[in-house]
């Protein structure tokens, strides 16, 4: 799939989209921007300020108006490229607010994108048109506080952005990361009637509900094992990662930390976990 980067490839009879050339072990083969539309068209988390993905996009949009530039949230591999392709399109660019956050842990994604300034901020259900497609704003917080997906009525589809990608688990990192708001996210694309989502990273979900469910019960289990190492008296995260993810490359375990702080910090709000100095212990619920 990196061989596509910078190619047009497409999607559907509505749907295009351009890889960027930004791989990493957190963003997989890189952002993928989504293009909807022909002729009159909207771009779909433009992606991180590089040159060549700038020139791609401008390319495969060339002799095209485009209406709208939408970012599902502002991480620095989705938002930044907005304005170089604003300024060469006179495109408004719409979606998610801004957020600007002094992070205060290791990351295993991108830094915001502090200078996002967008011409209209799209709350839940607000709707951008064009000739052929409808886009409706879907919020869905959790990954970070402003995160949207975008449901293209049409095709009964979802771009998804980083709430659900087709690779990996999403990241939920504090402070801005909240577990409890990503889980009832995840619980309010359930109700939802998509036939196939489209994440900005790795490959399209075509059984959305499967998917969903399957992220929901990876979640659960992972409360449960920190619940075990409560009980077992182990309080310290560091300590509990090196059991829980001693399957994955040590170099990530400063970013697994991040996650298992914000089950803890979830567990905390439902009585199931306590701080205890600089580490944690049972709270009054699990205890009693």
């Amino acid at each position: 799939m990196a061989a596509s980067t910078g190619r047009i490839e497409r999607v559907t009879p509505l749907v295009r989209r351009v890889l960027a050339p930004n791989p990493s072990p957190f963003t997989y083969t890189g952002t993928q921007t989504y293009i909807v539309g022909s002729g009159d068209v909207a771009l779909i988390d433009p992606g991180p300020d590089l040159e060549a993905h700038v020139d791609a996009l401008l390319a495969a949009v060339r002799g095209e108006t485009v209406r709208a530039i939408l970012c599902t949230h502002t991480h620095r591999d989705h938002s930044p490229a907005s304005r170089a392709v604003a300024a060469a399109t006179g495109a408004e660019i719409v979606g998610c607010a801004p957020l600007v956050l002094v992070d205060d842990g290791p990351r295993s994604d991108e830094s915001f994108d502090t200078d996002y300034r967008p011409d209209r901020v799209l709350a839940d259900g607000d709707r951008v048109a064009g000739a052929g497609w409808t886009l409706e704003a879907v919020t869905t917080p959790g990954h970070t506080s402003n995160h949207l997906a975008f449901a293209l009525t049409e095709e009964s589809a979802l771009f998804s952005g980083d709430h659900v990608m087709g690779w990996s688990t999403t990241v939920v990192a504090p402070p801005d990361g909240d577990m409890a708001v990503y889980m009832a996210s995840l619980d309010k694309l359930l109700a939802r009637p998509d036939r196939i989502y489209y994440p900005a990273h790795g490959p399209a979900i075509d059984k959305p509900g499967d998917h969903v469910r399957r992220l929901i019960a990876h979640r659960r289990g992972r409360e449960r094992q920190i619940l075990a190492e409560l009980e077992a008296g182990e309080g310290d995260i560091a300590e509990m990662v090196e059991r829980l993810y001693a399957d994955i490359d040590p170099g990530l375990h400063p970013a697994a930390a991040r996650s298992v702080l914000a089950h803890l910090i979830d567990l905390e709000s439902r009585g199931l976990a306590a701080r205890d100095g600089s580490g944690w212990r049972p709270g009054q619920t699990l205890s009693s």
